[in-house]
């Protein structure tokens, strides 16, 4: 088997996979309501620029941080956003699973 086609199964099984599902399923709510999508939006901006901030200066900015959680807790408390970043977590653990996986096969080359 070309590991093309390998890879282009896993995208598949990826694609159907419960964790996708209900990440996509949990995004596509949240875009329906725009508070909610400026709300998560608002806050991955805020952390992205503070994950920026802190590679550039080597260290993180105390009170962005303290903003940060503030917001995100606020967040947590909106049971759809809480199912979003529930669903969007597993996700990722999938994806660096997955990602860890093909990583240490190669990782006598890299």
């Amino acid at each position: 088997m070309n590991v093309y086609d390998t890879a282009n199964r896993l995208a598949g099984e990826i694609k159907s996979s419960e964790e996708y599902l209900n990440f996509k399923k949990a995004k596509e709510e949240i875009m329906k309501n725009n508070e909610y999508k400026n709300k998560i939006s608002e806050f991955e901006k805020l952390r992205y620029e503070e994950q920026i901030n802190a590679i550039q200066s080597g260290k993180t900015n105390e009170e962005q941080m303290a903003k940060i959680q503030k917001l995100y807790g606020e967040l947590l408390e909106i049971p759809e956003i809480k199912k979003y970043f529930d669903t969007e977590f597993k996700f990722n653990i999938l994806i660096g699973d997955v990602n860890k996986i093909i990583s240490e096969s190669v990782k006598d080359v890299i």
